[in-house]
């Protein structure tokens, strides 16, 4: 009976062993906050302020796949050339991977190419948009890692337009992905691209047209509130994905590298977001009622209006205050001349942690013009006022 009892005692310590060891396994943070996520490293930002919500191992640099095309996309469409058309060489015909079969001398439009880039992510479409925006594809790298330097992409190396895995020193992170797709959903064109679902393009060697469903499932069902992004794969950097979403007015972009079950990471964190978070009007622009003390009274304008995703507990913490410089000894302060712009700021915060910050001006009425027009007006006025009368 006691060799039984020490036999389960064992067996016992064996599965609690065993679990202890499955749990050790697990991904640092992949339950923090209550968000399931199954990537290396993930992210969640919101896209108007740019709040990091979520984020596991974000700053990790990463290879990222052929979500590298969303630079090439946005490149492309920022460099005025989407009617042009774009005669494909051999080197783009020839790519290797993804591809939208393009053949080696066939013309097709830049705009066409940049969509069954997103949609199909064709990687002879890379190449082929390299070449015609940057000249060469080596020329276009350049562009790439610019614009990447001016987006704050500070942990990124572009070495080609695809994301293949031909370079050592290509690379990114999640945080830096979401910079870029930030900076990328500010442009309309890339907005209605990356969240079409089929897309027919005219094919100059067959009868028939080309036509790219995209292969983002979020996008083409998964997830109602989807508004866009891309997927990515390839044996090294295994799955990748960048989306977009949007309810009840906050917009919130995910990206995940390296993860197993990218769809419902994203569905995960999507979710979580939108029930923790809330787009919160903290200050409508215009002319501040709050303050109350001369010279400043009702002439004090805030340019933008102030919205910043909170918590409800954050909503009631968030801080907002008011910074005005000492009025000027002047005759009259209604004089254009008499305030220096801007005269003052205004700052939220939360937690003694700045917010945000927006300049505030001094705002008075301009005085109406008294020279020949003005003088005309009068006049005018007059008449048809007594012609009203009778």
């Amino acid at each position: 009976m006691e060799g039984m009892i020490n036999v389960l005692r064992s067996k016992v310590s064996i599965i609690v062993l065993i679990v202890t060891l499955l749990f050790l396994l697990i991904p640092e943070n992949v339950f923090a906050d209550g968000v399931n996520v199954s990537a290396r490293s993930a992210i969640l930002m919101e896209q108007e302020t740019g709040r990091v919500l979520y984020e596991k191992d974000a700053y990790t640099q990463r290879r990222i796949a052929s979500i590298t095309k969303i630079m090439t996309a946005i490149l492309a469409i920022e460099s005025g050339k989407m009617a042009n058309k774009v005669e494909v060489s051999s080197r783009a015909a020839g790519t290797e991977g993804s591809s939208l079969y393009l053949k080696s001398g066939e013309e097709i439009t830049l705009e066409n190419l940049v969509y069954g880039l997103m949609l199909r992510s064709g990687n002879d479409a890379a190449v082929a948009i390299a070449e015609e925006v940057g000249g060469s594809l080596e020329g276009f790298v350049s562009l790439m890692n610019n614009k990447a330097e001016e987006i704050g992409m500070t942990s990124t190396v572009f070495a080609n337009p695809h994301g293949l895995d031909d370079h050592e020193k290509h690379y990114s992170t999640a945080f830096d992905m979401a910079l870029l797709t930030q900076y990328a959903m500010d442009n309309e064109v890339y907005r209605i691209i990356s969240s079409t679902k089929v897309h027919k393009a005219p094919n100059e060697n067959e009868k028939w047209d080309y036509v790219w469903r995209n292969k983002n499932k979020l996008v083409t069902g998964l997830y109602s509130d989807s508004t866009g992004g891309k997927t990515g794969y390839t044996k090294r950097a295994k799955r990748t994905l960048v989306s977009t979403a949007e309810r009840d007015g906050m917009s919130l972009i995910a990206v995940t590298l390296n993860a197993p079950s990218d769809w419902n990471d994203h569905i995960s964190m999507f979710n979580w977001g939108y029930e923790n978070y809330e787009l919160t009007m903290i200050a409508h622009k215009g002319i501040l009622d709050e303050v109350r003390k001369e010279p400043y009274k009702g002439k004090i304008k805030l340019h933008r209006d102030l919205v910043y995703p909170l918590t409800k507990s954050e909503k009631e913490e968030v801080e907002s205050s008011i910074r005005l410089a000492a009025p000027p000894d002047k005759d009259d302060w209604n004089e254009p001349s008499a305030f220096d712009d801007p005269v003052g700021m205004y700052k939220v915060s939360l937690d003694d942690k700045v917010l945000m910050k927006a300049p505030l001006t001094y705002e008075i009425k301009k005085k109406e013009s008294k020279g020949f027009w003005g003088f005309f007006k009068n006049l005018f006025s007059l008449e048809l006022k007594r012609d009203l009368d009778g």
